[in-house]
């Protein structure tokens, strides 16, 4: 194993000022982004690491997209021993899966092709009720030559990572543990989600720790050398994180889309470029600043998506550095160590925690209209600070539970959701946590977050208008809480 990649310094020391780390996170929390940890590194030692509560360091957390990267890094080290090479035609691996006459731009595919999020499709092929995600792929109508046109495709991420599980014959998470991940003290106990016919889904599924996303970043930071070893080729890291390709079909620019894309990776501003999932999974490597910032967290349907983060850690980080050390700040160094040890996840609801309504409506029970929901009735018992939401339903009874002042963390009242392969149900309920704000002062808005295998939130509007109510509820979250979207009305029932 190699020696300790994570050796702490202080922030000055590496030309970066306490303070501006202290404004970055304040001004996220002030801007409501839900992140669950943050790490910082200048010329490889780490300068700021937190981990918001509940999330804890050593905890495995679902990466999303950014577990394409670990895809392009498992096909970069079967390039480089000469199993496979970018040139080849990607149905070469996949002869079984093949239709009996194959579309011309279907046989012209290559594995470049496919890393550089050029395939000859116009969106993802397969979808959560397929059975056989890799033959979706290659017998769906293409619509363009593949390599011309980039369009974020994963199951092209997919189709890559089975291929590299039919050449090694293990999952690929394992296989570069094997040959680099185990050596850089990567946690044995990472996994990836499995699609339903048994292999990785490496375009989404990758479950580790923060650090062990830092460490992949540090080996494309290094060139693919760590601790004195070669082990992915300096050829290959330069290429997956240089332009291949335009990334902005509209031509517009903004954070992400307009500076490029390699290898599963994206370009940014100032050459930097980053490994990027759903919710704010982000691995962002600045090389001239020498400077890494990884982060996760959950802020899907939000607007801000990643500009939020992104424009902060410029604005209060990047542009404030100096190619020096500075002159220690032992106050703000202290107050930011102190932050950093007591950080919670943020409230991104703004009210009242008990308005004289809540004594009127708490344990009342009002009947629904039929609704997209298909709840029958609902009510809310509040208890001091903690609040219960309770709803009828064909099923029977669903409860969640919910702070008025913190977070309460419990288990969502579902069973049917996935587990460690997409479409065969955990039988488990997945983790969450919900707090709940008074709005005004008839609106009460609960917002739960999942914080399991699966990353999502929903949120529950009531709005109560005499002995009437009417309810809207909302949910960002892939493939799950889809009972749990759309309006109702109804009326309280007499005592």
């Amino acid at each position: 194993m190699q020696n300790d990649l994570f050796p702490a310094a202080r922030p000055e020391s590496m030309g970066i000022p306490s303070k501006q780390i202290l404004k970055f996170l304040k001004k996220a929390e002030a801007n409501g982004i839900m992140l669950h940890s943050v790490l910082m590194m200048r010329r490889d030692h780490v300068v700021a690491e937190g981990y918001y509560a509940p999330f804890r360091k050593d905890e495995l957390h679902r990466m999303y997209s950014a577990s394409k990267t670990f895809v392009s890094a498992a096909i970069g080290l079967l390039a480089d021993e000469g199993r496979i090479s970018l040139d080849d035609h990607v149905c070469d691996y996949f002869r079984d899966k093949l239709p009996d006459h194959p579309h011309p731009y279907i046989l012209d595919m290559r594995i470049r092709d496919l890393l550089m999020m050029a395939t000859p499709y116009t969106s993802t092929t397969y979808n959560r009720n397929d059975k056989d995600w890799a033959w979706t792929f290659f017998n769906t109508e293409p619509s363009h030559p593949a390599g011309t046109i980039f369009n974020y495709d994963t199951s092209g991420t997919y189709v890559l990572d089975v291929l590299a599980e039919r050449v090694t014959g293990k999952p690929f998470l394992e296989y570069l543990k094997d040959k680099v991940l185990r050596d850089l003290g990567f946690s044995e106990d990472a996994w990836c989600i499995k699609a339903p016919e048994g292999n990785s889904w490496g375009g989404s599924g990758v479950m580790c720790t923060t650090r062990d996303l830092a460490r992949l970043a540090l080996l494309f930071m290094h060139n693919g050398k760590l601790g004195g070893k070669q082990y992915l080729s300096k050829e290959y890291v330069q290429t997956a994180t240089a332009k291949q390709i335009d990334n902005s079909p509209t031509g517009h620019r903004d954070y992400v889309h307009g500076n490029g894309y390699g290898y599963q990776i994206w370009m940014f501003k100032d050459g930097a470029y980053a490994f990027c999932g759903m919710g704010m999974q982000l691995a962002i490597c600045i090389p001239k600043e020498d400077f890494l910032f990884i982060c996760t967290g959950d802020t899907q349907g939000s607007a801000q998506v990643y500009a939020g983060i992104v424009e902060l850690l410029w604005s209060e980080i990047v542009e404030e550095m100096h190619p020096n050390s500075l002159p220690e700040e032992k106050e703000a160094a202290e107050k930011l160590e102190k932050t950093l040890r007591n950080l919670r996840v943020v409230n991104p609801l703004i009210g009242k925690c008990s308005p004289p309504l809540a004594e009127k409506i708490t344990g009342r029970c009002y009947a629904l209209d039929p609704n997209p929901m298909e709840i029958n009735k609902i009510s809310v018992e509040f208890h001091n600070v903690e609040g219960q939401l309770i709803l009828d339903t064909k099923e029977g009874k669903k409860c969640l539970s919910f702070g008025m002042e913190d977070y309460i963390e419990g288990h969502f009242p579902q069973t049917n959701y996935f587990g460690h392969s997409i479409g065969t149900p955990g039988g488990e309920r997945y983790k969450c946590m919900a707090i709940a704000r008074w709005t005004q002062e008839n609106k009460l808005v609960i917002r739960c977050y999942i914080i399991d295998n699966y990353l999502g939130n929903m949120t529950v509007t009531l709005g109560f208008k005499g002995e009437e109510i009417g309810i809207c509820m909302t949910k960002t979250a892939e493939w799950f809480l889809d009972e749990y979207e759309g309006f109702a009305g109804g009326h309280m029932i007499k005592k």
